[in-house]
């Protein structure tokens, strides 16, 4: 029987090593997921201040060191994002550079940065490759945006990023990795090391990372996939991640050894083993006293029948036929000996089948009386984190994410069963390494007319369903090909300015509907098409507002709705986008693509009755642009009611 538990323990703890691993091996992978869209997200908000900041440079301003240096002072968030900033001609030559140190004089050259030639060649936006800056030496990875007078790309506006420094990378590589010996590090698409606790090895190959290299070389053999998705890479002992930066082409790479996400199940499997020691010990010498007191009243029993029958009494006449005090005693103490056992046996097994029903309930169940956590299933510590002696005798307060959040469960729940009913809600709940997870939680009472009684807990695991139900929710109102909001989304928010004015004015809808698109799906194709909306949508993205809302309306046409904005400025903002658009040049092949952009502004006036007709304005405006000649903007002429 010993060797049959030992057996199943044994099965039970591996198993519950691959199963725990598997779960980590996910987290983890969440974990590098999660880090490389925020850093990617840091990449397009600093490509999408330098488009700001390019849209907003008077061209004028570059013939006149004092008027740039003017410019940029009146920047001091946007210089404080780089570790410098400057401007080159297209012929290469520096005219124009500012870091910590102030504005400095240069006689410098870039013509032949390969990102200053891409910058050129494809007139866009560019991350580089990691260089070493020309004027300090250190490592740097550039970020351009071209800059135009009208068409023309008459110089390069570009930011740079001291990877000593760790400006975009630093809270990514050093406060994720404070849980025990994790590594995170930041590479580009060849291995080069962006990111690094160590900044000795910035710059080089990630074979110079020990605890990354043979993962770096099945990531190599696989073809060096920069998949945002992420991936798994194999490395004997190890839990190895990675994940594509998207926009930036770089990868985020992470390291877990197996010892140390092991180490709990570890030190709980001894934890086990020395208890089940402990306890068979104690109930082995429980066993043998029980014994010796069930037998102690039999030899006393003994000794009163032998007093009770002398010698007197013949032996036949002994005890089978006793009757009387002796005998009735007999009969008790038999009877309260077999009802004790039976009852021992009814305990026993009803606490068996409630410490089954805990440790093999899929739901973490626990029980709550007098704000105390009283008795938790193996599911409800799993799920916190949690060891069972560390949840019981707790405050059930613990467990949520904030004490407002407990706070405000608690008359819902009273609520509930002043109703007869069961309380069912959903809630971010803490784990104990800090981190948060969304759960439904239902409380019982045990008996209504007892508030003493306490009460049952339940909590499931909701958060892939709450990821799914965002994501849901965020496709309902985007475009999918451009990412851009959808005509849903979009009236929406036009409904909800109708609705808030005259408080919401000044506002404008800019209605924008692509000129010469039609060629672009005719000779190029629907890729070509779908890439040139997707181009347009990032330059209408790059050239207004972080306020405002930019969406697809459907096939080629655009709208743009301005908040907080006067109809000058929406006229000024409907000429920055016409002019990015005019400045996209899709290439396939031998064929270049150009489009235009013919654009109606509507204001929101005082008295406008629905979407429709503000829309109706704004699409009248738009139509009497392209019958102007296209590549025009016009404004909508009403009255207000």
């Amino acid at each position: 029987m010993a060797a049959g538990i030992g057996l199943i323990a044994f099965v039970l703890v591996q198993r519950a090593g691959h199963d725990t691993l598997d779960d980590q091996r996910q987290r983890e992978l969440a974990e590098v997921i999660r880090t490389a869209n925020l850093l990617s997200r840091n990449v397009v908000d600093l490509q999408k201040a330098l488009g700001i900041v390019a849209a907003q440079l008077p061209a004028a301003a570059l013939a006149s060191d004092a008027a740039l240096s003017e410019f940029f002072e009146g920047k001091p968030v946007f210089r404080s994002l780089f570790s410098n900033i400057f401007i080159a001609r297209p012929g290469g030559q520096v005219v124009f550079y500012l870091d910590d140190k102030g504005v400095q004089r240069l006689e410098l050259s870039i013509a032949d940065r390969p990102y200053f030639q891409r910058t050129l060649a494809e007139r866009r936006p560019i991350v580089s490759d990691p260089v070493p800056s020309r004027v300090s030496g250190l490592p740097v990875v550039v970020l351009t945006q071209p800059l135009y007078d009208a068409s023309r790309l008459h110089a390069v506006l570009a930011g740079a990023l001291n990877l000593s420094e760790r400006r975009l990378l630093s809270h990514l590589v050093e406060a994720r990795d404070l849980d025990g010996e994790a590594l995170t590090v930041v590479t580009d698409a060849k291995g080069s090391v962006l990111a690094h606790p160590d900044v000795q090895l910035l710059t080089r190959s990630l074979t110079d990372e020990p605890r990354l290299a043979d993962a770096y070389r099945v990531w190599l053999s696989q073809g060096s996939p920069v998949e945002p998705a992420g991936l798994q890479l194999q490395q004997a002992g190890d839990v190895v991640s990675a994940a594509g930066v998207p926009g930036a082409d770089w990868m985020v790479w992470r390291f877990r050894p197996q010892s140390e996400l092991l180490a709990p199940l570890n030190a709980a499997r001894k934890e086990a083993l020395a208890w089940a020691t402990g306890l068979i010990v104690v109930v082995s010498l429980l066993t043998f006293a029980l014994l010796s007191w069930l037998l102690h009243p039999l030899r006393l029993l003994e000794r009163r029948a032998q007093q009770l029958f002398g010698a007197d009494v013949p032996a036949d006449q002994g005890w089978p036929e006793a009757v009387g005090e002796i005998g009735r005693l007999g009969n008790v103490l038999k009877e309260v000996s077999i009802s004790r056992d039976k009852l021992e046996a009814a305990n026993k097994d009803l606490l068996s089948r409630l410490v089954s029903v805990l440790a093999a309930s899929p739901t973490g169940i626990a029980f709550v009386r007098n704000e105390r956590v009283e008795l938790v299933s193996t599911e409800f510590c799993r799920l916190l984190g949690h060891s069972e002696s560390t949840l019981r005798s707790s405050h059930p307060s613990q467990i949520f994410a904030s004490p407002e959040d407990f706070a405000s469960i608690r008359p819902r729940v009273l609520e509930a069963f002043a109703r007869g009913r069961t309380y069912v809600g959903d809630w971010k709940l803490l784990r104990s390494d800090g981190s948060h997870f969304w759960a439904q939680l239902r409380s019982s009472s045990v008996d209504v007319a007892d508030a003493a009684a306490g009460t049952i807990w339940t909590i499931t695991d909701i958060s892939e369903q709450k990821v799914a139900h965002d994501q849901l929710e965020w496709s309902a109102g985007h475009d999918p090909l451009t990412g851009l909001a959808n005509r849903r989304e979009f009236e929406q928010r036009a409904r909800s300015l109708i609705d808030r004015s005259p408080h919401s004015i000044p506002a404008a809808i800019v209605f924008m509907d692509l000129d010469h698109f039609k060629p672009v799906n005719d000779e190029g194709g629907h890729a070509a098409g779908d890439a040139m909306l997707h181009a347009v949508a990032q330059a209408i993205s790059a050239s207004v507002r972080g306020s405002d809302l930019v969406a697809r309306i459907g096939g080629d046409e655009f709208a743009l709705l301005l908040e907080h904005c006067p109809p000058e400025s929406a006229v000024e903002i409907a000429q920055a986008v016409r002019a990015a658009v005019a400045a996209i040049r899709l290439t396939r092949g031998r064929q270049t693509f150009v489009v235009g952009a013919s654009m109606g502004v509507a204001s929101l006036l005082q008295g406008t009755a629905s979407v429709d007709e503000w829309i109706a304005a704004a699409d009248a405006a738009c139509y009497q642009a392209k019958s102007q000649g296209r590549g025009e903007v016009c404004v909508a002429v009403r009255e207000a009611a």
